[in-house]
Parts: C-alpha cells; sequence; structure tokens
C-alpha cells in the first residue's frame, strides 16, 4: 500500500513541473503532497500536518531536505524536485491552510 503512495506521489511530482512557480499554481503543487500529508495539509495518518505551519519553519526544512542537511528518504527526493521559489510558495500556501 505504502509503494502504491511513492508511485502516485512521484507521478504527481512530475506532472506538477509544468505547474512551474506561479502564484495561481500552488495548489498544483501542494497536491503532490497530499499522498501522505493530507488534502491541504491536513494528514490523518502517521505523517505531519501542513497545515498551519510558520512559513520560516516550512522554507528551513525543505532547503534542509533539498541540500542534504535533513535526512529522509521521501522528502529528500521530493525537495530536491522543488526551486527555491516553488518551496516559498508552498510554505505561503500551508501557512494559509487552517
Amino acid at each position: 500500500m505504502r509503494f502504491s503512495h511513492f508511485m502516485v506521489a512521484g507521478i504527481m511530482l512530475i506532472s506538477i513541473h509544468t505547474a512551474q512557480a506561479d502564484p495561481r499554481n500552488v495548489a498544483l503543487l501542494a497536491s503532490a503532497c497530499a499522498v501522505c500529508h493530507g488534502t491541504n495539509g491536513h494528514s490523518q495518518g502517521g505523517t505531519p500536518s501542513l497545515a498551519g505551519l510558520n512559513k520560516n519553519y516550512f522554507v528551513q526544512q525543505m532547503l534542509a531536505f533539498k541540500h542534504g542537511q535533513r535526512e529522509a528518504t521521501v522528502m529528500t527526493q521530493h525537495a530536491a524536485g522543488y526551486t527555491e521559489q516553488e518551496i516559498r510558495l508552498l510554505a505561503q500556501y500551508f501557512s494559509e491552510q487552517k
């Protein structure tokens, strides 16, 4: 079951690159996160919720994953696929989810 989640997340991650770092497409960028972190960042499982997170904290953590300063098999791979601008857009989006 978890493998299928990773497959879906991978496919979504590939497809979001057509969205680019456009604020109008941030929901599409965030949809790749929904597989593990829940719709709009509201996790229903053991994965942390992203909804309501502090923007700066989100950016710090994502950049740490991206640059290999924080280890996590899946998140390191996901973060590597985002630009800093996309990470900042996601941080804004998730900070506004309540």
